[in-house]
């Protein structure tokens, strides 16, 4: 079964990114698997990832793309801390 497949582009690859966070997360279940787990130290390695694009394509975006990798990398930011940060009792 042949898929017809969106063209790539440089927010194609971000969304894809934080997708990947949030499974690593466990807050989107894997779509292979159905199962949500919990992978921390592969969610901080994809939001260190996203930030290393920023650094390296600083200059070479457009306000709507470098608003949408902003957005996402603070959203992202914030789902790894209330992830990780110890319960409250």
């Amino acid at each position: 079964m042949n898929q017809e497949l969106p063209p790539v582009s440089f927010q194609s690859i971000i969304l894809m990114f934080s997708a990947a966070v949030l499974q690593y997360l466990g807050i989107t279940p894997n779509p292979l698997t159905n199962k949500t787990e919990k992978n921390l130290s592969m969610a901080k390695q994809t939001i260190d990832t996203l930030e290393v694009l920023k650094a390296k394509t600083k200059g070479n975006l457009d306000a709507e793309e470098e608003k949408l990798l902003d957005s996402l990398l603070y959203e992202l930011r914030m789902h790894y801390l209330k992830t990780t940060e110890p319960e409250k009792k």
